[in-house]
């Protein structure tokens, strides 16, 4: 008799855990409690995998050995205890696909920076001639490449939420790209909960393993101090000079590794912001240790097109440019952002607020923004942070008229960024959605 395995949640890293255990031979049945599109209810008859929508029955989840758990399901609410308690094993995607493959590990965690450091990485590791897939948290799913593709690598974007779940996934490389308080209405709004989430990610490595880690990040290097890692520990950084890691000089990434140097010229780089020099450093820093040259290294960052929907140039209008930073769900994402920008201000703003604490970007705004546009159903906490910091502050609820007085207000020289430091899910489907409608509605002006 087959073994159970059940997928709780139909989105692509579901789907993907769903195929994955049907190849390795279990009996598995797919339950979301939310409405499954008729395009992923026809993969699964196409698969020949039971499916039920809008609804979890628990009588058809019982008796499984093991329940694949969608990253956005909370680890604490009754129907994960109660199958936990019936003695079902609840993983990851991230560990069930890892579990059923071979191939060498590249984990990369963080609160900000760790799509452009993923997809950097995998520039770098294709253009060096490695046969190697993208996944995680981006693109196609781990669990699904795992089962339909061959890869010998696999570069991997890690969430808190995804590390949540893991027992025995240990990468080869782990990497963390920074941490600031985000998604603390999911950790008992505790930044220290959070923390160790993502230092999770280290849990399972060996001494013949490579952590990498942000060492201008003062709360992570704290953090790190009681942890028990087994692995090399490797820092980058561009404040301090490393002995045996990453550091920048006079427009050199300068990477130390094994007593050998090795120097990268950033000067033609075509990003900009300490934070992507950061991501930058990272990327390379994986790069040499895999032995890759400083040659095609330096050849990938400098091709670099950039994460979609993270800082992308949208259009200039009439000398106004038009920026869409969707992807800043958090306060330390539309920092740097914002940071970067060295033209007067018209800032669109909002969501759901996730536990952020605004102050921090009070100094910015002040000097940076002369109008504030926010996007939300509830801008309670804005409005009391921001109002009165810039010469003109609103409130909407659609992407259209916020982008219509953006227009409206901007002159010449000016910068419209949308960089909302909160998550999309009132008004947009993701922040994919968010970043695209703001796009055709730059694109409508």
């Amino acid at each position: 008799m087959k073994e159970k395995l059940v997928v709780l949640g139909a989105g692509e890293s579901g789907i993907g855990a769903a195929i994955l255990g049907k190849q390795k031979g279990y009996d598995v049945f797919v339950s979301d409690k939310n409405v499954i599109s008729n395009e992923l209810q026809t993969i699964l008859n196409n698969q020949g995998i039971p499916w039920e929508s809008g609804k979890h029955t628990m009588d058809l989840l019982y008796g499984a050995k093991i329940a694949v758990k969608s990253p956005g399901i909370p680890g604490n609410i009754p129907l994960i205890t109660d199958l936990k308690e019936k003695g079902t094993n609840v993983l990851s995607e991230i560990e069930f696909a890892a579990q059923s493959t071979s191939a060498t590990l590249i984990g990369i965690t963080g609160t900000n920076g760790k799509t452009t450091t993923t997809m950097m990485t995998y520039e770098i590791l294709k253009n060096g001639g490695f046969h190697v897939g993208l996944a995680g948290n981006i693109g196609v799913s781990f669990a699904k490449q795992v089962a339909e593709q061959d890869f010998d690598y696999y570069v991997l974007e890690i969430s808190s939420f995804q590390l949540d779940d893991i027992y025995q996934f240990a990468p080869h490389i782990a990497l963390i790209t920074n941490i600031t308080p985000d998604h603390l209405d999911r950790y008992n709004y505790s930044f220290e909960d959070y923390i160790q989430a993502k230092i999770k990610i280290t849990k399972n490595q060996t001494a013949s393993n490579f952590f990498l880690f942000n060492s201008d990040d003062k709360i992570l290097v704290d953090s790190l101090k009681g942890a028990k890692i087994q692995s090399k520990q490797i820092p980058f950084g561009v404040e301090s000079i490393q002995e045996s890691g990453s550091y920048f000089k006079e427009n050199q990434i300068i990477l130390n590794h094994q007593n050998k140097t090795t120097m990268i010229n950033s000067a033609e780089f075509p990003f900009a912001g300490r934070h992507n020099l950061l991501n930058a450093m990272a990327a390379a820093t994986i790069g040499n240790l895999l032995s890759i040259s400083k040659e095609s290294i330096r050849e990938s960052l400098m091709h670099f097109k950039g994460a979609p929907h993270r800082m992308e140039n949208v259009l200039t209008i009439q000398r106004v440019a038009y920026i869409n930073d969707s992807k800043a769900t958090n306060i330390n994402a539309t920092y740097f952002a914002i940071e970067s920008i060295n033209t007067p201000l018209i800032w669109i703003v909002g969501g759901v607020d996730k536990g952020n604490d605004y102050e921090v970007l009070l100094p910015m705004i002040r000097r940076k923004a002369r109008a504030i546009i926010c996007l939300g159903v509830d801008n309670t906490k804005l409005r009391s942070t921001f109002e009165g910091t810039s010469e003109v502050f609103i409130e909407t609820e659609s992407m259209s008229e916020a982008v219509k007085i953006a227009h409206k207000l901007a002159q010449p020289k000016d910068t419209v960024l949308l960089s909302p430091a909160c998550a999309s899910f009132d008004l947009f489907k993701n922040y994919e959605d968010r970043g695209d409608q703001f796009k055709a509605a730059v694109r409508n002006l």
